[in-house]
């Protein structure tokens, strides 16, 4: 009787050339068809691990950690300079599903650039960041700006510290004038000064000090100031605002 062979089936070329593609482990450069191009580590047909990844057409080079095909861990970002082969630092820090996020620093150009940390791509949290004309802010950020508590320091040292929202002086805050010695501290909205006192500080060592020295108003005990602040609104209660002529009139009815 005779014997039945046994007959594996065999695989297709093109089951055949889909396992060969698969990229798993070290590899090298391993080129797209749009002429940008992966050198590194590879995990089930993904970039992970460290790697290089070059894309042509934005002239734009990472390096540092992917996983499962996205930048995540710590990179660097790095443009190609025009009519030339050499890169610069874009961004060096921390990644997270494709975005800064964590610790990072921007380079925005020669005399400008921020440290600190990141959230979606977005500056937020704390951080510093270098002004082109000198400034510096130093505090708190939310979505890409100023918000929270900082300071600003001017290129010529005078200076803000306090409130911020939305990248404008809003809330308490007090801005040294050192340039003339002096001093304000109060309320702002949206970088202007609304409600505050001035007074001289460190006026002897101002570059450009005022003429006269502001006079000194007199400190009265908490006992007087607030027995006064009651016959203030005791007196204002008495009275109305006359919007025609400007002036307080008795609530008799009187013009």
């Amino acid at each position: 009787m005779p014997r039945l062979k046994n007959h594996q089936k065999a695989e297709s070329l093109a089951k055949l050339s889909d396992k060969k593609a698969q990229k798993s482990g070290v590899h090298c450069t391993v080129y797209s068809v749009n002429g940008d191009q992966y050198t590194g580590d590879w995990l089930d047909n993904k970039k992970h691990g460290k790697g290089t990844q070059v894309w042509k057409r934005a002239e734009v080079m990472y390096d540092g950690d992917w996983k499962f095909g996205k930048r995540d861990g710590f990179g660097t970002l790095s443009r190609c300079l025009p009519l030339s082969s050499d890169y610069v630092r874009v961004y060096s820090g921390e990644w997270r599903n494709d975005k800064k996020e964590g610790f990072g620093t921007q380079f925005y150009s020669a005399s400008s650039w921020y440290e600190g940390q990141w959230v979606g791509h977005q500056r937020s949290g704390s951080g510093r960041m270098y002004y082109p004309n000198g400034d510096i802010y130093e505090g708190e950020w939310l979505k890409d700006k100023p918000h929270g508590q900082g300071i600003l320091t001017l290129a010529n040292k005078n200076k803000y510290e306090g409130s911020w929202k939305d990248g404008k002086k809003n809330g308490h805050g007090r801005f040294f004038y050192l340039d003339r010695g002096q001093l304000y501290e109060g309320f702002w909205v949206d970088d202007v000064a609304k409600c505050g006192t001035v007074c001289d500080y460190g006026r002897d060592q101002a570059a450009t000090p005022t003429t006269y020295p502001l006079p000194q108003a007199p400190v009265l005990c908490p006992q007087v100031q607030l027995k006064e602040f009651v016959l203030v609104c005791s007196a204002l209660a008495d009275c109305c605002w006359d919007s025609e002529c400007y002036s307080l009139c008795p609530k008799s009815g009187h013009v």
